[in-house]
């Protein structure tokens, strides 16, 4: 095995193992993506709850953008959808999930400081009421 394919296995690895905040909360299957010439980006994630009580996600800090938000899509009076931001964050249930996912919830980056390439890792911080805080290394993916 030569040095690179034991560094991306390496990798792989890293990148398959869930975050965890204490015993509740897991961080899964997260990702962002950057399109060329745009000045904003996001991440996608599925995030587990394992505890007995609700707990809400409730902000998002990463160094490579000015603002970084919780954001949502919403259908606005003219049918089109439009991306909002949202204060109160997101709740994840007691034993159940809520999915960061494309054309729904997600983590906004906008004001990028630096555009991060396919294959980097982007390193992001939740905050959650109950759990604290998630540190995450979110490899950008911009085929998916």
């Amino acid at each position: 095995m030569n040095v690179l394919t034991a560094a991306v296995a390496a990798l792989a690895v890293t990148f398959a193992v869930p975050a965890f905040a204490g015993d509740t909360i897991a961080v899964t299957d997260a990702y962002a993506r950057f399109m060329p010439g745009a000045m904003a980006g996001a991440a996608f994630m599925q995030i587990e709850n394992h505890g007995d009580e609700p707990d809400r996600l409730t902000g998002v800090a990463s160094d490579i953008a000015e603002r970084v938000e919780l954001h949502t899509h919403k259908a606005g009076d003219d049918g089109l959808m439009q991306m909002l931001h949202v204060p109160e964050g997101f709740e994840v249930p007691a034993g159940g999930s809520h999915a960061l996912a494309r054309g729904g919830d997600h983590v906004m980056f906008m004001g990028l400081t630096e555009r991060p390439a396919e294959g980097a890792v982007v390193k992001v911080v939740l905050t959650f009421e109950k759990a604290g805080e998630v540190e995450l290394d979110i490899p950008v993916d911009n085929a998916r």
